[in-house]
């Protein structure tokens, strides 16, 4: 909400009148930093809302009505509604008091947002969050499958909207590049090469066949290898092959990454031991049985962890802890985890290490769980993969909805639910495929401003006037795109983009109200009058606030349809 909003002076103008009050002995009592602000539903009852009498009437002694004439009659008396563009101000029930705006106040946040275009709705309300942002986090040993893909989209699209709220936001892929699936990855492979059985635990998806006759094609010297060579060889091949399909796969889906930061470099420069000696100054590691512990029962760990077992291997602990003060010392002052839905039990895990740290694990870190993905097709619970062998891909998914309707889909319902994706639903072309009815919304709308055009209708910064703008319709519209801002900010503060999705679902709802009841157009051989260019330049900025809500998705917002 920027400083000059039609919402940010009413509610100065009541903060006003509060500290009036207060000065001139009509109430005692604490005067908030700010003043919320609501839509009310029922458009009866104006165009915002406040509930600050009932909350200061504890404090003041005085019951929330009071409050409410006090507030009333400070504001008419003071001359305070005419500046923030208020026409009524009435108090209802116990003490809420409605306010009603004039047509061109309410109508100014049009000029807002053509004025901020692609920048409205962003916001300050993060400003000096340092935020990593950890999400997918694939091991390299296979395709990105329906279950990091719900990630893919929700991850990209919170880091957008964070970034919105002004935080500096860095999206981060964990590569698992160590450990014992790696070597199976590469028996795996030199099995494939070789024509020989793959281990019982390896990996049989027909990718690793491709990839297998990929890597002889290059270097057909790999199969004359010895076993332990050959694995290695195969190994660090595949994985380099793999690791750029899946940055591939993702930057085709819309999914950027800022830093792919590799599990082996923990065990580099030093770093490890770094760590240890870290951990080792707050007094939280300990030796037992000849192995090395991190006492993480201290901050609610069920149990203590091995960081280095009694054969001088690392645990994969040993990992999680060095990354989390990687991620720390790189400067970030909010770490947030995104996991699959099998990992609930490494939340408190992750919370003690930032505790052994010397770090406020409450604040300092945040786990975001996601629930599972169903596909249906036919009626039909897809399971299978043709390349995989196991789960449904990444890529599998984008071919048979598409990237767009695939990322709107999982972003539009709360993460901590499992959800069913319908294929044929998103294949179809109608208002009951989400993601069709709000792209249809803004096509729409550019070409309504293209009629518009073709018939001599000026619209633009320059052709408004707000205070035309008074049908019900035109002041719901209008309402609505106000709120855009508090949406973007909520969801960035909630963790939770699905908000952004419902918003324009609701905003395309509310234009296609709109014009069925307001003719944008001139009928036949009437002239264009400035009742149609306000009514267009109300139009812009609906396609304005959709492109950006759908941007803050990843989503397209197409011109035609």
């Amino acid at each position: 909400m920027s400083a000059d909003s039609v919402q940010s002076k009413v509610a100065l103008a009541i903060l006003n009148a509060l500290e009036l009050a207060k000065k001139t002995g009509l109430i005692n009592c604490q005067i908030p930093e700010k003043i919320i602000l609501d839509r009310p539903k029922n458009r009866d009852h104006g165009d915002y809302a406040t509930s600050i009498a009932l909350t200061l009437a504890k404090d003041a002694n005085l019951q929330p009505r009071v409050i409410a004439e006090v507030i009333v009659k400070t504001l008419n008396e003071n001359n305070l509604l005419v500046p923030a563009g208020i026409s009524k101000v009435e108090i209802a029930g116990p003490g809420f008091i409605n306010i009603t705006l004039e047509s061109a106040s309410q109508g100014s946040v049009i000029i807002e947002i053509l004025t901020a275009g692609k920048k409205y709705g962003q916001g300050e309300s993060l400003a000096g969050k340092k935020i990593n942002l950890e999400f997918v986090s694939a091991n390299p040993t296979g395709p990105i499958h329906l279950g990091h893909t719900r990630w893919a989209a929700v991850g990209d699209s919170l880091g957008r909207v964070l970034s919105a709220a002004g935080a500096q936001v860095s999206r981060e892929f964990y590569v698992n590049d160590r450990g014992n699936q790696m070597d199976l990855f590469g028996q795996s492979l030199r099995a494939a090469a070789l024509g020989i059985d793959r281990p019982e635990n390896g990996y049989h998806g027909e990718y690793i066949a491709d990839l297998a006759n990929e890597i002889i094609k290059k270097n057909p010297e790999f199969t004359k290898l010895d076993e332990e060579s050959g694995m290695v060889a195969f190994r660090e091949a595949g994985y380099k092959l793999q690791l750029d399909l899946q940055r591939e796969v993702l930057e085709n889906f819309g999914t950027h990454f800022d830093t792919w930061f590799s599990e082996r470099s923990l065990y580099e420069d030093n770093f490890f031991n770094h760590t240890l000696d870290k951990l080792k100054s707050n007094g939280h590691v300990y030796e037992e049985e000849g192995a090395i512990w991190l006492r993480t029962t201290d901050f609610g760990d069920d149990k203590d962890r091995v960081m280095i077992k009694s054969d001088g291997s690392f645990a994969y602990f040993a990992s999680d802890s060095a990354y989390y003060i990687s991620k720390r010392e790189r400067g970030f002052n909010l770490c947030i985890y995104m996991l699959g839905a099998d990992h609930h039990g490494y939340v408190g895990r992750i919370k003690a290490i930032a505790a052994c740290a010397g770090d406020d694990p409450e604040k300092d870190i945040e786990a975001l769980i996601g629930q599972m993905v169903k596909i249906i097709e036919g009626g039909q619970e897809l399971k299978l993969s043709k390349r995989a062998g196991t789960i449904i891909t990444l890529e599998e998914l984008v071919e048979k909805v598409g990237i767009d309707a695939a990322r709107y889909t999982l972003i539009r319902y709360p993460t901590d639910t499992p959800m069913v994706m319908d294929v044929d639903l998103l294949k179809k072309n109608t208002n009951d495929n989400p993601v069709y009815y709000v792209q249809y919304a803004h096509a729409r709308i550019c070409a309504v401003l293209r009629n518009a055009k073709d018939l001599g209708i000026d619209y633009g910064l320059k052709f408004y006037s707000p205070e035309l703008l008074v049908h019900v319709r035109e002041r719901e519209l209008i309402g609505l795109l106000a709120e855009y801002p508090k949406i973007v900010a909520a969801a960035a503060f909630a963790r939770q983009p699905h908000r952004v999705s419902r918003y324009i679902e609701d905003l395309a709802a509310q234009y296609h109200r709109f014009y069925n009841d307001c003719r944008v157009l001139p009928l036949g051989e009437e002239k264009p009058t400035k009742l149609n260019s306000a009514r267009a330049c109300l139009s812009m900025a609906t396609a304005q606030v959709i492109s950006n809500g759908l941007d803050l998705l990843g989503v397209n917002a197409p011109e035609r349809m």
